[in-house]
């Protein structure tokens, strides 16, 4: 298997666990701190120059890994995941056609990760706020709008919109690198079982 292709599923499992704690917020109100740091910090990584500089600690992917495994052995326990990540994919495919919105993203996640720099937590609540607030300004603009399904007590809570909408930019960063690796749709057609084997054994250590 090529590096290349253990990368994108490293950029899939990115996107995988961002979107569940997208359903865990709205569904619960509450979500994975550490899963929601490895998402922020992939977010402002820009310009790191591996997926793995993007996630940091390989580690960090495992919760999005088993989730993709799940899937892939059609054992998937939320039937609303795949198809919010199927919009987010779509979602990408527009964002990066549009040049004033990514460099309106870009200096919007180079001023906040100045502002994680200073509270020294990539999560904090005012850094999902503005997080939150960059991707209502600016993706969530684009169509395919992604609707996000919950609990509506929740959803009516603005540090609750804020953080899904944080996790929503951290979801399309890791599509936008998915498919720069040479992610396609192709992929679940015919290279699922090729995906199911990487993941397999990255979750055992191999590498």
């Amino acid at each position: 298997m090529s590096s290349s292709f253990d990368d994108r599923v490293l950029a899939l499992a990115g996107i995988a666990q961002a979107l569940q704690q997208v359903r865990r917020i709205a569904e619960t109100g509450h979500s994975d701190a550490a899963v929601v740091h490895t998402a922020m910090d992939s977010v402002m990584r820009i310009d790191a120059p591996t997926p793995a500089a993007v996630y940091g600690d390989p580690r960090q992917l495992e919760p999005g890994q088993r989730l993709l495994r799940d899937y892939f052995r059609n054992q998937g326990k939320d039937e609303l995941l795949p198809r919010l990540a199927l919009a987010v994919m779509q979602l990408e495919r527009r964002f990066v056609r549009e040049d004033a919105a990514i460099a309106k993203v870009q200096a919007g996640v180079q001023r906040n990760a100045g502002l994680a720099r200073e509270l020294g937590d990539s999560a904090h609540p005012d850094v999902l706020a503005a997080m939150g607030g960059l991707y209502a300004d600016t993706i969530s603009q684009l169509k395919p709008r992604i609707m996000v399904q919950g609990n509506p007590h929740y959803l009516g809570q603005a540090g609750v919109v804020a953080e899904i909408r944080a996790l929503l930019l951290a979801a399309v960063r890791s599509a936008v690198l998915w498919r720069q690796l040479g992610g396609s749709y192709w992929d679940f057609l015919f290279s699922r079982k090729g995906m199911l084997e990487t993941i397999e054994r990255q979750l055992r250590g191999g590498g």
